[in-house]
């Protein structure tokens, strides 16, 4: 097993945005991904990077970029390993005429992304339709299964965002037979609503931050607070979705902190409401 060294971090971003990680290696099956946590360096685990930020100083450690593959439907179940693109997770189910993936057409990222942090969007989300997690223990290097339930899922959480021990190795997913044609429309639908509300023409992270329970939708807060357009550096807050801290150009990470930082002392100032930020940092 050989790493590469200091590869750069914003290549394998959304953001575009980031240093060297010191060593980097890409696991392509479930033992590539067991034999790399062995190594006992200090690691981070990479899925598709589109909920991620790089620091401008990079990452003095290992980052293991999970491109698992296998995808295999049994009936209305669905078996995916975490490094499945969450696009052909949801082709798959619907040349398959299974339906309760609709709701993921054109979010990016990776499947093992989308369980870590319990990805939802349109008034669904990935913990509707687990049926079990496949996960490894980087302490005992055991493989365990746990049920939905044990997976202790929350709005934009779970346990693997609690215990970083735990490391998505792959999922089944249990889903509804239906009329093909009505899923892929569906779907399509709510594609093309992501392109029409959502600055995709910009590198960004996606969603910044967590939407709150009984409080109005993060991005709403942000606008009415009178922040959309507000620019530090190279980073802008989208005038098209307050959600989206997007990368103009040039952007560093220090510049997104700082408007992080803004935009949660703004909103706590006028509204009493402490943001909580939806994305990772690889530090």
């Amino acid at each position: 097993m050989e790493f590469q060294n200091n590869v750069n971090l914003s290549e394998y971003i959304s953001f575009k945005i980031g240093g060297p990680a010191k060593y980097f290696y890409i696991a392509r099956t479930k033992e590539d991904l067991i034999e790399a946590v062995k190594s006992k360096l200090p690691f981070f685990i990479l899925g598709g990077g589109s909920n991620v930020l790089a620091l401008d100083e990079g990452y003095n450690g290992l980052v293991i970029k999970v491109a698992t593959s296998k995808l295999e439907v049994n009936d209305n179940e669905i078996f995916t390993e975490a490094g499945v693109n969450s696009s052909d997770l949801v082709g798959l189910a619907s040349s398959s005429s299974l339906s309760g993936l609709e709701w993921a057409a054109g979010i990016p990222g990776t499947v093992g992304g989308a369980v870590y942090g319990n990805a939802s969007a349109h008034g669904s989300r990935i913990s509707d339709v687990i049926k079990e997690v496949e996960v490894l223990d980087k302490n005992t290097l055991e493989v365990k299964t746990l049920s939905a339930g044990e997976c202790q899922f929350s709005e934009k959480s779970s346990i693997f965002k609690k215990d970083k021990n735990l490391i998505v190795l792959s999922v089944v997913l249990r889903l509804e037979k239906g009329d093909k044609e009505a899923i892929i429309k569906k779907a399509k639908d709510n594609i093309h609503s992501r392109e029409e509300r959502q600055p995709l023409n910009y590198p960004s992270a996606g969603s910044m931050f967590i939407n709150l329970q009984g409080e109005e939708p993060s991005s709403v807060l942000i606008d009415k607070a009178g922040l959309k357009g507000t620019k530090v550096g190279g980073v802008e807050i989208s005038t098209k979705h307050a959600g989206f801290i997007i990368n103009k150009g040039k952007a560093t990470s220090k510049d997104v902190l700082e408007l992080v930082e803004i935009i949660k002392k703004e909103v706590k100032a006028k509204y009493n409401i402490e943001l909580e930020q939806e994305i990772q940092i690889i530090k």
